[in-house]
């Protein structure tokens, strides 16, 4: 995974924690500094995804910072933060190459998006560079990595997936893919635009779950300056920015009903308005639904509207869950196996019979993701030529009517290395004495525990040999 770097600049020390541990919280590596002065040493020795200053400080003010920015690194997106908004600054930072601008106080969720935003909007930018660079190469790449071969399986669904989707690609036909998490949807609407004669326009995704209602219509159709609070410039929405291509709608069953609406016209009608201006744009946009929702129902309890549901139910597309398919896990397993033998430079050659065989036992609620997942961590930890059952690790469901092993006896206000103690010897105790596998369950190791079950013998616990 690529983890993107942000740099949060701010003389207040208690805003500065508040920017990195939000932040933080969103995966994002983050640093901070004081002043503008140390931001400027900062990104000419260092490349930094995206830049948080505030305007105000002293000496070096975030308008210098940001003309520092665009001159060593003109990559970096740029969000000013300032107690004391005016027209007049926006206008100049906007100039100056900023993305955003927004005044405080506010909240986290507020700058989650707009950072959010600004990386998706770095992404998009470095996709249509790599584009327009090289466009028949990273073409030919994707028509790789999204061939039908790489919907993996050989089961008797599968099959049906593999031929439904083989005919359905060429033609403009809506698609409706339903199926639980996990099951492969996005890459099924990836397969079918990149076998399409769409192959070489946009493919624009959107997750419906993702964003706020209030947030969702202006990605969907974009807005124009001024329509609402913030709105410092027209933007283009994800059906603008599908134009000619496909347009993935992720889980559609989460889009309110007034959207759901104004989804169907542009269905109907091939055109949609802008926040904040009556004039519709025509536009020629392939629409592709994935759901893990039953609609059939939905349309039932007035959730979704029954209208739009026909009219992206043109090609039904449904992925089984991995336990409906479980002959297909070998297949997979050699498949994931293959990729990240790959990318950790490893040279794991098979599986043996009962690390499969575990495999195959399972009800895989997370599917061919909780599979891939698996797979990714076994090979990551294994160091022989086959994976064994003690590279893979499955959540231990307990019942309310179990006997947990380090549960009974730990009350609140235990000291720790009592409460670390009882769960050692409750462990090896269940583990019938194999310290092998104790270590395994407890995430230490075997060394680790043999001189911890020393320290016990010290107290005179009795242990076994």
């Amino acid at each position: 995974m690529e983890y993107k770097r942000i740099l949060v600049v701010d003389d207040e020390p208690l805003m500065r924690d508040f920017l990195v541990e939000t932040l933080e919280r969103k995966k994002y590596v983050v640093e901070s500094v004081g002043s503008g002065s140390q931001a400027i040493e900062k990104i000419k020795d260092d490349y930094f995804d995206l830049l948080i200053t505030d305007i105000r400080m002293p000496e070096v003010s975030g308008m210098e910072v940001l003309e520092s920015v665009k001159k060593y690194s003109s990559e970096t997106e740029v969000v000013m933060i300032t107690a004391f908004g005016t027209i007049e600054n926006a206008v100049e930072a906007m100039k100056l190459g900023a993305y955003d601008y927004i005044t405080k106080p506010f909240s986290a969720d507020e700058i989650e998006i707009v950072v959010d935003r600004a990386i998706e909007r770095q992404r998009l930018r470095d996709e249509n560079r790599t584009l327009r660079n090289d466009k028949n190469q990273l073409l030919t790449q994707l028509k790789k990595n999204y061939t039908f071969s790489s919907i993996v399986g050989s089961s008797e669904v599968m099959q049906k997936v593999y031929d439904t989707i083989e005919v359905i690609a060429p033609s403009k036909a809506t698609v409706l893919i339903h199926g639980a998490s996990g099951t492969g949807k996005e890459l099924v609407a990836r397969a079918i635009h990149y076998n399409s004669p769409r192959q070489n326009k946009p493919f624009i995704k959107l997750n419906c779950a993702a964003l706020p209602e209030g947030l969702m219509e202006s990605e969907l159709f974009g807005h124009e300056k001024g329509a609402f609070t913030g709105a410092i410039r027209s933007t283009k929405g994800r059906f603008e920015l599908a134009d000619t291509g496909t347009l993935l709608l992720d889980e559609i069953g989460e889009m309110s009903l007034p959207l759901q609406a104004k989804c169907l016209r542009v269905l109907q009608e091939r055109e949609f308005e802008k926040v904040g201006n009556p004039n519709p744009l025509s536009v020629d946009v392939r629409v592709i639904a994935t759901t893990h929702r039953d609609l059939v129902e939905e349309v039932k309890n007035g959730k979704f509207r029954e209208d739009l549901y026909y009219r992206l139910n043109v090609v039904p597309v449904y992925l089984p869950p991995l336990r409906d398919r479980i002959d297909d896990v070998p297949l997979l397993v050699d498949h994931f196996m293959g990729i990240y033998n790959a990318e950790n430079d490893k040279n794991i050659e098979g599986i043996d019979d009962d690390a499969l065989d575990l495999l195959m036992a399972q009800e895989w609620k997370g599917n061919v993701r909780e599979l891939e997942n698996q797979i990714e961590r076994a090979v990551v930890l294994c160091h022989e030529t086959a994976l064994s059952v003690k590279y893979f690790q499955f959540d231990r469901e307990v019942s309310s009517t179990s006997t947990a092993p380090g549960v009974e006896g730990i009350i609140p206000g235990m000291a720790l290395r009592e409460v670390e103690k009882r769960l050692i010897l409750s462990t090896l105790n269940a583990e019938n004495n194999n310290r092998t596998r104790a270590s395994e369950i407890l995430g230490i190791s075997v060394r680790t525990l043999r001189n911890k079950l020393n320290e016990y013998s010290k107290e005179g616990i009795y242990i076994k040999s």
